[in-house]
């Protein structure tokens, strides 16, 4: 399905784990429903905070037809998926069944096993597990914390475009603001340019960020809502106060051990998705019961994402 710019927030999923690490796909639809409340517009999923690179192909496709499911009467609300990024071929097969199952874009990172050695050679990965959905809009997925790959995505535009017909962004998680107007002022913004480092939201939207996929826009949406808002209104120490709050609350996720620490707001705001997958560290209850008391002194619950009632 062919969309329009992609705006506003997209939230980073967690994906839902039973006590013994299986998948739990069957809270989905309620995982679904809480970020419709919270006016979130899409879900990225099987990316960093979705665990993807711990799931074998088979969940990722579970995954991916569950969300499908429960959004395929929701033109409004954009389902992608991260397809991987250590093997092209395994990629292009989860393309396809993703492209079957109804997602609304597909999106791909830099293999970081085996490191392109240079633009060129990423764009050609790119260009081969595009070309396996060449009707669905494809994103690729700067992050080089964790895949070690930094070349700048000027570079990567300038080496793809018009050369993917079907391209048509990129999930930008990294801090190079001067990088990341380049691509927006790429072709007169022809592409999506979609933040990913929610700290630092408020210096995207002023050089033009208009989209944005987050971790804590699962458990944090209408801080966010509120910062965007202070930024358009001009009211800018309000906006710094906001980003702020947003500082804080993200600074116990390193406190608490990282990204598994995500799980834990979850559980505060009522969706229990279990523990993260091992190498990942998980909270102990006695370090559980700290957090909570640090997020109390944060006043989440002035600003966290409310949970959608279910019936």
């Amino acid at each position: 399905m062919n969309k329009d710019h992609l705006q506003g927030l997209i939230a980073a999923p967690f994906t839902p784990m039973h006590k013994d690490g299986s998948l739990h796909v069957e809270i989905i639809p309620a995982y679904y429903a809480m970020l419709k409340a919270n006016n979130v517009n899409g879900a990225f999923i099987c990316g960093s905070t979705g665990e993807g690179v711990s799931m074998t192909s088979a969940e990722k496709i579970k995954v991916i037809e569950a969300w499908t499911n429960c959004t395929k009467k929701d033109p409004g609300f954009t389902v992608m998926p991260l397809l991987g990024g250590t093997s092209v071929q395994d990629c292009k097969e989860l393309a396809v069944r993703a492209r079957q199952a109804g997602v609304d874009a597909v999106s791909f990172t830099a293999p970081f096993y085996f490191k392109p050695a240079n633009v060129s050679m990423l764009a050609q990965a790119c260009m081969e597990v595009a070309s396996a959905v060449p009707d669905l809009p494809f994103y690729y997925y700067h992050i080089p914390v964790l895949t070690g790959v930094n070349f700048p995505m000027i570079d990567l535009l300038k080496e793809i475009s018009d050369k993917i017909p079907n391209f048509k962004g990129i999930k930008y998680t990294h801090e190079d603001f001067m990088d990341f107007l380049s691509c927006l002022q790429f072709k007169d913004g022809k592409y999506d340019m979609l933040w990913g480092r929610d700290e630092n939201m408020l210096p995207a939207l002023a050089v033009g960020a208009k989209g944005a996929v987050g971790s804590t826009f699962n458990y944090a949406a209408p801080l966010y809502y509120k910062l965007i808002d202070a930024f358009n209104k001009g009211k800018l120490e309000d906006a710094r106060i906001l980003q702020q709050k947003s500082i804080n609350m993200i600074e116990l996720l390193g406190k608490y051990g990282g990204i598994a620490a995500g799980k834990a707001y979850m559980k505060l705001i009522g969706l229990d998705c279990g523990e993260f997958r091992l190498p990942v560290k998980n909270m102990s209850s006695s370090d559980f019961d700290l957090f909570k008391k640090d997020v109390d002194q944060l006043g989440f619950n002035s600003f966290c994402s409310e949970r959608a009632t279910t019936t």
